[in-house]
């Protein structure tokens, strides 16, 4: 519809007649004889006819609610169940040099994930760029409860959400409780739906190293990963065993090996051991695994409530390839 046109001011005709022959010196001549200040794009709005593509996979999805689920990770706990239904999975370092799982769904939940055990204060930074998630876990340090719950996350223990958990008689406690994600996001009504975290998806970067298999190293715990071209994706091991859920092997399209700085919290465990924290705010290095080959990253968050962004060394976005992300917070050097 074309807009209403404004009244004429008088001579505003002879001014637009003088503007017409004035010499390329002059610049925006208008009626008042003040330069007119450049126009505005206006902002763009999505095409309703277009694909919506899930921001953490960059395949299509509906807008949904993220809900974050802690998961154990000791040899004892696996398998795991609903691992490949993540949109992205976190490895974290916890107490005694082993690792904890972090996985985020949004597109496609499974019926149950877990096992699920404690949450640890990294877990807050990590989570400030979802916007305000659920988070399922079992336990914490007495002392970090109080910022889980003031924090900007839907905090989801048991005990908050009984109807949402699950035990398996089959398998020996602490490593036997599940939760079920329709009924978490069920007591978390306004969670956050998915959003930009600052991932990028397309064809891969120039150059680049072949790479078959990559192994990272934890204190106490290590994780390999290896190539698949027929699935297009990287088979996941850990501590040399390969890793399995939902009868199936655990599988990336992309790992990201992000190297972080880790460092004592103020927390620790029933046995005296030091809660490491993962600081994932600030800037650092980077190899992200795609395609069958490694590319040299760099990795930025400026705060907490922003997303992460990766590049190439020359500073061009570096496009994961489109699915399942798992990001290897790896210990710096």
């Amino acid at each position: 519809m074309a807009a209403a046109r404004r009244p004429t001011r008088p001579g505003a005709a002879v001014t637009a007649a003088l503007c017409a022959v004035m010499t390329a010196g002059l610049y925006g001549c208008s009626a008042s004889g003040a330069p007119k200040p450049a126009p505005t794009p206006a902002p763009s709005t999505p095409d309703p006819g277009q694909e919506q593509r899930s921001p953490f996979t960059g395949l299509p999805a509906r807008p949904a609610p993220v809900l974050a689920v802690k998961i154990d990770n000791v040899p004892p706990a696996r398998p795991h169940t609903g691992l490949n239904a993540a949109d992205l999975v976190y490895v974290e370092q916890v107490e005694g040099g082993q690792t904890r799982l972090l996985a985020v769904y949004s597109s496609d939940p499974p019926d149950r994930i877990g096992p699920v055990r404690s949450a640890r204060e990294s877990d807050i930074e990590l989570l400030r760029q979802f916007g305000r998630p659920a988070l399922a876990y079992s336990g914490s340090h007495s002392g970090l409860k109080p910022l889980l719950d003031k924090a900007p996350l839907y905090a989801l223990p048991p005990e908050d959400a009984p109807r949402a958990y699950v035990r398996d008689r089959g398998r020996s406690a602490p490593h036997n409780l599940y939760v079920l994600p329709e009924r978490a996001l069920a007591a978390a009504p306004k969670a956050t739906d998915a959003k930009d975290i600052g991932f990028r998806f397309g064809p891969a970067p120039a150059g680049g190293e072949p790479v078959n298999e990559r192994t990272v190293r934890f204190p106490a715990s290590r994780y390999t990963f290896t190539w698949h071209a027929a699935e297009k994706g990287w088979r996941v091991a850990m501590d040399g065993r390969a890793a399995v859920t939902d009868g199936g092997p655990v599988k990336a399209t992309t790992v990201v090996v992000q190297y972080v700085d880790v460092r004592p919290s103020k927390f620790s465990d029933f046995l005296g051991s030091v809660s490491p924290y993962t600081e994932t705010v600030g800037k650092g290095t980077a190899l992200v695994l795609r395609d069958g080959r490694g590319h040299d990253a760099r990795w930025s968050r400026p705060a907490a409530d922003q997303g992460t962004s990766f590049t190439t060394p020359s500073g061009a976005p570096l496009n994961f390839a489109p699915g399942r992300t798992w990001v290897v917070l790896a210990p710096r050097g």
